[in-house]
């Protein structure tokens, strides 16, 4: 079948991978120029993550880019340690920089997919006998079928199922991240500090430690801006941050030689249905969290599942879909239900929140039992063995 992708970030170049392996005619069209290059690190834990990469032969690839995890130190203005998070708190099992991630993904699926950069899709119309679809830029095309795999701010969803107020939730709070000389000393463990509602943050480049990454989390009620326009966002990290004292004055300099700002609010989808029609949803476009929702590991384990069902179904698409969602509905959404405690975790309300939480995480009990937590979580997927792989 010809089948177009909307998206190449994870979902879609792992989506892309196994249809191609299975035969079909893959586009994937995505709006940025060219690969994204934010360097946060995201990781994956459970049998059923470490399966599906060993199946795309993409594990040793992995593994030899990962970053060993990163330690999250939580310190005073003056970097007294308050609390000390070990690599696996947040790093799992396997722990690798996205961006590493997503070009792995691109080049294992480069020669079974056409990919489109710098367009985006306008319109889609079904038909029995397929989708039309007009792109921005790119001349109107049929498929067969069409995924969104195109994040939280899907324009499939959109288009599809209607506005993004109807499925994305605002969880209190907004992320941002920007990379920068690394002209703070810093090393292994990445350095937190917190003030009530907001945390600000610097880690070494685990490929240059010339370089380092700042993250920003702070609350915040639903924001009025433009995602297109980063100097718009910059500005609002600025005034957010305005005033604060530690290593928050030079993270916020680095913005104006920044040329790739990730910035967005920490939400959660929620949708009834993944599919209409000949058209589906996979990863952060039908379950997303923007953080702690271990988005990463299940786009991986999404895609091959999707894929594999449309083949066992012998290309049904609407029995693949439902045997697609019946499979993965339950642990989803579990996983995604961390995201829900993210942003109050890392960037607490009160200052006694944040004592609170240095307290309770320094006690080795409680992290032990968090760390199983993590560990459980990700165990629930149990997966469909898919023999049909050409």
């Amino acid at each position: 079948m010809k089948i177009l992708i909307s998206g190449a970030s994870i979902a879609g170049p792992a989506l892309a991978y196994w249809l191609g392996r299975y035969g079909h005619e893959v586009t994937v069209v995505e709006l940025a120029p060219a690969l994204r290059k934010g360097g946060y690190a995201v990781d994956f834990r459970g049998g059923a993550n470490k399966m599906v990469l060993e199946r795309m032969g993409v594990l040793d690839d992995l593994r030899a880019r990962q970053t060993g995890g990163t330690a999250m130190r939580f310190v005073t203005e003056a970097d007294r340690q308050l609390l000390r998070l070990p690599p696996e708190f947040a790093g799992g099992e396997l722990e690798v920089l996205r961006s590493e991630l997503s070009e792995v993904l691109y080049e294992h699926s480069r020669d079974r997919a056409e990919y489109v950069f710098g367009d985006s899709i306008a319109s889609l119309e079904q038909h029995d006998g397929g989708v039309d679809v007009t792109f921005e830029r790119g001349e109107a095309r049929t498929f067969d079928l069409v995924f969104g795999a195109d994040g939280l701010h899907s324009v499939v969803r959109r288009l599809t199922f209607g506005p993004e107020q109807d499925f994305v939730s605002h969880l209190g709070y907004y992320i941002a991240g920007w990379d920068l000389p690394n002209d703070f000393g810093i090393e292994r463990d990445g350095l937190m500090y917190n003030v009530p509602g907001k945390l600000a943050s610097v880690g070494m480049d685990h490929r240059d430690p010339r370089r380092a990454g700042a993250m920003f989390i702070f609350a915040a009620p639903e924001l009025t801006y433009d995602r297109r326009n980063p100097e718009q966002q910059k500005e609002i990290l600025r005034s957010a941050y305005a005033g604060l004292g530690w290593k928050v004055p030079a993270l916020l300099d680095g913005l104006d030689d920044c040329t790739e700002l990730y910035f967005d609010s920490i939400s959660r989808v929620d949708i009834d249905r993944w599919s209409d029609g000949r058209v589906a949803l996979v990863g952060d476009a039908g379950y997303g969290a923007t953080v702690g929702g271990m988005g990463t590991g299940t786009a991986i384990v999404a895609a091959y599942v999707l894929a594999g069902e449309l083949a066992a179904a012998g290309g049904d698409h609407a029995a693949a879909f439902a045997a697609y969602e019946r499979q993965l509905r339950k642990p989803v959404k579990v996983c995604q239900s961390g995201g829900n405690r993210a942003g109050k975790f890392l960037a607490p309300a009160t200052r006694f929140g944040i004592a609170a939480r240095n307290r309770l995480l320094g006690t080795p009990f409680l992290l032990n039992q968090m760390l199983r937590v993590g560990e459980k979580i990700s165990s629930d997927f149990v997966i469909r063995d898919y023999e049909l792989v050409t």
